[in-house]
C-alpha cells in the first residue's frame, strides 16, 4: 500500500530567515495524524536566508541526520565539531545522552537548502557522536546510494537504528526498483523533479509511506530528479 502525503499537505511556516515545511508533527505543527512513521519521527525541509541560522540549543536521544542540497550549512556544537557542509554532504548527530548544536548559513547572499531527518534510535543515553561525508551525485544517477546503515555499508554513514537511507537521482524513463525484507516498510521523499512511484505521481515536496509492499519501482518523469528512500522496520 503506498499512501501520498502531499507537500501542500504538510507544516509550513516562513519565518522571514527561515522557510520550513515539516512532513510529521514538529515544533508549532503538531497533527496527530502525522507523528512519524516508524522510526522516522522528522523530516523537514528546510530554507535558511544568508547569514542566518539555528543558535545553539540542545538535543537528546535522536539520530538527526541532514541532507544539503543547496547552498552551505555551517555546523558547530558542544562535542568541538565545527565545519562546512555543501550540495551532496551528509551530516549525522547522536545526541544521545545530549548535545548542543548550532546550524547556521555562513553565505552573505545564497540561502541553503536541506532537509533535517530525525530517526529515533535503538536505544536512549548513547554516546554522543558526529558524522559528515560527501556523496558522489553522479553516482546517484539512475542508481541508489546508500548514504547511511546501521553498519556503515557501502561507504555510508552509520546511524544507531535498522534503517537504510538511500538517495537517487532518475533520468525522465529511468527505472528502478526496491525490494523489501519481509516485514519492512519504507518512506520516499522527493526533494526535486517528478517520479512515478508504483503508478503513483510523486511531485517536489510530496512524500509517500509505503507499507505490506514486497518491492516498490520508481520511475523518472521529469528531468532534475532527486529523491530519497527510507527501508524501515
Amino acid at each position: 500500500m503506498i499512501t501520498p502525503r502531499r507537500s501542500d499537505e504538510r507544516g509550513a511556516f516562513d519565518f522571514g530567515w527561515l522557510d520550513t515545511k515539516h512532513t510529521f508533527s514538529f515544533g508549532q505543527y503538531q497533527d496527530p495524524r502525522h507523528m512519524g512513521f516508524g522510526p522516522l519521527r522528522v523530516i523537514n525541509e528546510d530554507r535558511v536566508a544568508p547569514a542566518q541560522g539555528f543558535g545553539m540549543h540542545p538535543h537528546r536521544d535522536m539520530e538527526i541526520v541532514s541532507v544539503v542540497v543547496s547552498g552551505t550549512l555551517e555546523h558547530q556544537d558542544s562535542l568541538g565539531h565545527r565545519g562546512q557542509l555543501g550540495p551532496g554532504e551528509v551530516q549525522r548527530i547522536t545526541a544521545g545522552r545530549g548535545v548542543r548544536h548550532s546550524e547556521y548559513n555562513p553565505s552573505g547572499s545564497e540561502p541553503v537548502h536541506f532537509l533535517q531527518i530525525w530517526i529515533e534510535p535503538r536505544e536512549k543515553g548513547l554516546e554522543p557522536g558526529y558524522a559528515q561525508q560527501r556523496f558522489d551525485p553522479v553516482a546517484s544517477r539512475n542508481s541508489l546510494t546508500l548514504l547511511a546503515s546501521p553498519d556503515g555499508a557501502e561507504g555510508s554513514i552509520s546511524i544507531n537504528q535498522d534503517v537504510r537511507l538511500f538517495r537517487t537521482g532518475l533520468e525522465p524513463g529511468k527505472k528502478l526498483r526496491h525490494d523489501f525484507a519481509p516485514g519492512r516498510r519504507g518512506w520516499v521523499q522527493i526533494i526535486s523533479g517528478s517520479v512515478s512511484l508504483g503508478g503513483v505521481t510523486l511531485n517536489a515536496g510530496d512524500g509517500a509511506s509505503i507499507a505490506q509492499e514486497s518491492a516498490v519501482e520508481l520511475t523518472g518523469l521529469s528531468s532534475a530528479t532527486d529523491v530519497l528512500l527510507f527501508d524501515l522496520p
